[in-house]
């Protein structure tokens, strides 16, 4: 067995062959890696919550013979196979954990780890590998919709009462590095210095005079060092933001708008990733899904309130071809199932596609 980091023990076993718990785990969570310590995922067992994480440190490359292709479902709905590959692995304070690595086409290995005992790897790789769609479709937001322009660069006064490091104490932090520095480098090149070849007078001269300048510039910086040691344990590390002097008092940037575009991002991905689910029930390539919704997002639409029937009609215009329209009428239908109203009213939503006329 060889030694893997952060209290990880990995045995080469092939996948299954680890003891199985009695009862089936209720859920299954993706965890961040920094909560991922043995303590807390036997902790989650006992739950019976399974876990799901990323592993950072997985220690040397599997031999590309143990991976095998497994035909795995995108949380997109697309299905695609990727080179997947298994065993058992054990933290030190002996619970069994599945460990599965992805082989790209680079020849990278990437690691995660389950206490999902049961789950096929070809259903809980997507679910790890979820999370990059979320951080793609974020670069994808902002160069289709330009959605960070939403954010101001205006800024806001720091609360009095927020302890920040005292500038003071920073530097003389720094003076007392810089000399310490200083001096490493000086009682180095002291110890280095030695008189080889023949003893002559004017060698060993020099050799003195030179012994004599390093003892002399070693003492002043043991010197300078405690000086400025005993000012520091003098002064506060940390202080509070109104002792800080006027000169060195600051502004930070607004987060409010920060915060509601960061909300703003996460609804329109799951909004968007929902019709883009919907709509490729209709369509031979999945991949033009969101290229067809942001065609739909562009185009003209017509309005039209009914009061007496409480519905607001949004009619739509037909697009390139007989094959978009018949998607896009039935992410319409889709949508009306829901019978939404439009905020502030008591009007329904009503989406339409006005009638093509093909030749």
């Amino acid at each position: 067995m060889a030694a893997v980091a952060d209290g990880l023990t990995q045995h080469s076993l092939p996948g299954g062959c680890y003891p199985l718990p009695g009862p089936d785990f209720h859920r299954l969570d993706q965890i961040s890696f920094s909560w991922r310590t043995p303590a807390f995922l036997t902790k989650m067992k006992q739950r019976r919550i399974a876990c799901l994480t990323y592993h950072k440190h997985p220690g040397e490359d599997w031999s590309h013979e143990e991976f095998v292709p497994t035909e795995v479902r995108l949380a997109s709905g697309q299905r695609t196979t990727i080179q997947l590959a298994e065993r058992g692995t054990r933290l030190s304070n002996g619970l069994w954990l599945r460990q599965f690595r992805k082989l790209t086409e680079s020849g990278h290995q990437t690691a995660f780890l389950s206490t999902d005992y049961r789950g096929s790897g070809a259903v809980l790789a997507p679910a790890m590998f979820a999370r990059w769609s979320q951080e793609n479709f974020f670069r994808y937001m902002r160069q289709s919709y330009h959605l960070d322009g939403l954010v101001d660069y205006g800024t806001e006064r720091v609360p009095e009462t927020i302890v920040v490091v005292n500038p003071v104490y920073r530097e003389l932090d720094g003076q007392v590095r810089k000399k310490v520095g200083q001096l490493n480098r000086k009682m180095a090149e002291f110890a280095a210095l030695n008189l080889e070849g023949e003893i002559e007078p004017r060698k060993i001269e020099a050799f003195t005079q030179r012994k004599s300048e390093l003892q002399d510039s070693i003492t002043q910086l043991q010197t300078d060092v405690a000086g400025h040691k005993v000012q520091r344990k003098a002064t506060n590390r940390h202080i509070t933001y109104n002792e800080l002097p006027e000169a060195a008092q600051f502004d930070r940037l607004s987060t409010q708008s920060k915060h509601l575009v960061d909300t703003v991002k996460m609804i329109a991905y799951r909004a968007e990733t929902a019709m883009a689910q919907i709509i490729r029930q209709k369509m031979q390539r999945h991949d033009d899904a969101r290229s067809l919704l942001r065609a739909i997002y562009s185009t003209e639409v017509d309005m039209l309130p009914d009061p007496d029937s409480k519905t607001l009609t949004i009619r739509l215009h037909p697009l390139a071809n007989r094959a978009t329209d018949q998607a896009i009428n039935h992410l319409c239908d889709e949508l009306n199932a829901t019978e939404t109203l439009f905020p502030g009213t008591e009007l329904r939503l009503v989406y339409k596609l006005v009638s093509p006329q093909y030749h």
